[in-house]
């Protein structure tokens, strides 16, 4: 006796198990670097950097913005509507429907996400394609290269834009449209940094984006670099050329942070210069002061100048104040998508960029 595949079961079955194949497939080959390699440099890679030459027509707002705003308010729309359905209309089967067309939606994402840009995390690092030497280090050599970023933002830190008051005063669009030059000497250095940059896009909701502790973000899907512009202006330039590092498909944390803060610190513009050494100059903090306390203190009382504590202070009293459960939450949501590619020191990744800077950095510091 044969039995017949309902037509409503027949109908979801397509949407369900595709991108359930695509997720297994993905993690079946994620293995395998060599392939790893041949998708994210043959495909995935070219194709980003299409699309983020296409959506810079549009430079006056972000297309990943809108397509996520229209997104979360297109799910919570559908989903209220859903326990609308069967609360009070007492309907499950439309209510059950309505869960299930969710849960296809966010299969297709996680799919999507995968092969578009989980697949970073599987390819060659930066670190294996640029050859540098991540030994282990002494304190000693730690605390030389701190000093090092110390005293280079402390000699520039009188050169950039300030207001009457000393904060940082550059002008944002200004930094925006530099962005595009500043990978020039470092791509010469590490040619797999190389690609047309497309300039870096503002995000609307910043303050929302600051609230959850994010300072910009990368969506793989319109290739699209797109940063925190409520966040202290003094950072901003690193930041951007943090955001410029992952569009050349620098995937893990910790490298795009040292490429970024390398690309501004080798780049020709002083703003870009001295944002580097200040956001290099918080990742070895966070290194050295636990571990010589005294010494970091020496570095401070010797190096810093006005302007850098003005802009210190302010980066430091934006984040303190900014702190809330909604930011614990967003990173330990970001902390367990990052183990999950098996970056298994999670949001700790940040700080492991040290490692980097003092590898590159360590010769000039001696």
């Amino acid at each position: 006796m044969t039995k017949h595949i309902s037509p409503t079961l027949r109908k979801w079955l397509p949407p369900v198990l595709v991108p359930l194949l695509l997720i297994l497939l993905f993690h079946g080959v994620k293995g395998n670097t060599r392939w790893m390699d041949l998708w994210v440099n043959g495909v995935m890679a070219p194709l980003e950097q299409a699309l983020g030459r296409l959506w810079s027509l549009l430079p006056w707002f972000s297309v990943a913005e809108l397509l996520t705003a229209s997104a979360l308010t297109a799910g919570v729309v559908w989903l209220l509507r859903a326990v609308y359905l069967l609360i009070r209309q007492r309907c499950p089967k439309a209510f059950g429907r309505r869960m299930l067309a969710l849960a296809v939606c966010l299969l297709w994402l996680w799919a999507g996400l995968c092969w578009m840009w989980n697949a970073a995390y599987y390819a060659p690092s930066f670190t294996e394609k640029s050859g540098l030497n991540t030994t282990p280090y002494s304190v000693e050599r730690l605390a030389q290269v701190t000093e090092l970023f110390a005293r280079e933002a402390a000699r520039l830190s009188d050169q950039v834009p300030r207001d009457s008051e000393g904060h940082f005063a550059a002008q944002r669009q200004d930094l925006f449209s530099t962005g595009t030059g500043i990978y020039v000497e470092i791509s010469r250095e590490f040619p797999c940094l190389e690609m047309e940059s497309v300039a870096v896009k503002p995000i609307f909701f910043s303050r929302l984006q600051s609230i959850l502790g994010f300072t910009g973000v990368y969506f793989p899907f319109t290739g699209e670099a797109n940063v925190n512009i409520d966040a202290p202006l003094c950072m901003l330039p690193a930041t951007i050329a943090h955001e410029m590092a992952h569009q050349r498909m620098v995937a893990s944390e910790d490298e795009a942070n040292f490429v970024g803060i390398a690309a501004s610190v080798t780049s020709s513009s002083t703003v870009f210069q001295y944002s580097g050494y200040l956001f290099g100059l918080i990742h070895l903090c966070n290194a050295l002061y636990p571990v010589a306390p005294d010494t970091w203190t020496e570095i401070v009382q010797t190096c810093f100048t006005p302007e850098m504590v003005t802009d210190w202070n302010d980066n430091n009293a934006y984040w303190d104040a900014l702190s809330s459960p909604a930011e614990d939450a967003a990173g330990q949501v970001y902390d367990t998508f990052l183990k999950g590619n098996d970056q298994p020191l999670g949001l700790n990744s940040y700080g492991a960029c040290v490692d980097l800077l003092v590898a590159y950095f360590g010769q000039q510091a001696q």
